[in-house]
């Protein structure tokens, strides 16, 4: 019995350790081979002191990888992004300007792209868009770098968004079921000591595996969210001045005028639409809710009276 015991925990751990590198590979980009290596318990032990051994070190490697103390308690973790939309002399060269920006502050391109349009005029124009990440504490300064590109601020910088997401309690809710998920893990562990039977050695190493794909699925989360809170994506979109060029006539810009005015319209459109909606959703209900039950007791009223006149009439008849 003893000696089949012993056959059945060796063949345990081979299939834990194989399913510990592939869900390794999954977040860390680790070769099977390298974690398989530095996993590997020595022959001399025990089957069962190897199986427990195994998730120990895996349990350990990660608790030191994914840190969940938190330094402050008032530290917010929050993902800055901005975008911006440019008009510019030669976009593809402002896109490289960009790329090298990026890689000053210490950051890198995400995706960048160029093609080709062609204007109602029948000019054909290039445009460019590009993403990349910098430091969160350089964002700014990026910015201005960026935005430093166009010829007059005050035109050339068709829009300009800078967004944050503050995401501290979900990565405090996920580290707070890291940590309980680990307490299970340790505690299978302790478990696992005195387990007598082949049936309690394969139940608790299904149940291991388990809890250490949500381990690792929670920390890859956690990582996710605090990689995004230190770099920040800047999303620019560059077109070409003649795209946008707007008519001159002897230093007169009409075309520049009728923009100015369609964009006053379009607010002044906009007030009006959420006037309507606001009307029509929440004004309008909360007047019924006040007023017509006063409506219908009036009624009430004005029914009750009319039908004590009509019989007081007819009294007077008889």
């Amino acid at each position: 019995m003893k000696m089949r015991k012993g056959w059945i925990c060796l063949l345990a751990l081979a299939m834990m350790l194989a399913s510990c590198a592939m869900a390794r590979n999954t977040f860390m980009g680790q070769s099977s081979d390298e974690y398989g290596a530095e996993m590997a318990p020595p022959m001399a032990e025990a089957p069962a002191m190897a199986f427990e051994k195994a998730f120990a070190e895996e349990a350990a490697v990660e608790s030191a990888e994914y840190d969940t103390s938190t330094e402050n308690g008032t530290n917010r973790i929050v993902i800055k992004n901005a975008s911006l939309s440019l008009v510019v002399e030669d976009p593809i060269e402002s896109m490289q300007n960009i790329v090298k920006m990026a890689e000053r502050a210490g950051g890198f391109t995400v995706s960048s792209n160029s093609y080709k349009t062609t204007t109602s005029t029948g000019i054909e124009v290039p445009v460019a868009y590009i993403t990349v990440r910098v430091p969160v504490e350089k964002l700014d300064e990026t910015i201005n770098e960026i935005k430093a590109l166009v010829k007059d601020q005050r035109l050339d910088i068709l829009n300009e968004e800078v967004s944050g997401q503050d995401v501290t309690s979900e990565v405090n809710d996920l580290e707070s079921r890291l940590r309980n998920l680990q307490a299970a893990e340790e505690q299978l562990l302790e478990i696992m000591e005195d387990a007598d039977t082949t049936e309690d050695v394969i139940t608790i190493f299904q149940e291991l595996t388990r809890i250490r794909e949500d381990i690792e699925v929670i920390q890859g989360q956690i990582k996710y969210y605090r990689e995004s809170a230190s770099l920040s994506a800047i999303s620019v979109n560059l077109q070409a001045k003649e795209a946008v060029e707007p008519i001159t006539i002897g230093g007169w810009k009409p075309g520049l005028q009728a923009q100015k005015a369609l964009q006053v319209l379009v607010e002044y459109g906009q007030y009006l639409i959420n006037a309507l909606i606001w009307l029509a959703i929440f004004v309008i209900p909360f007047l019924a809710l006040i007023f017509l039950p006063i409506y219908l007791i009036v009624r009430f009223i004005r029914k009750r009276r009319a039908g004590k006149d009509i019989k007081k009439t007819q009294q007077k008849k008889e």
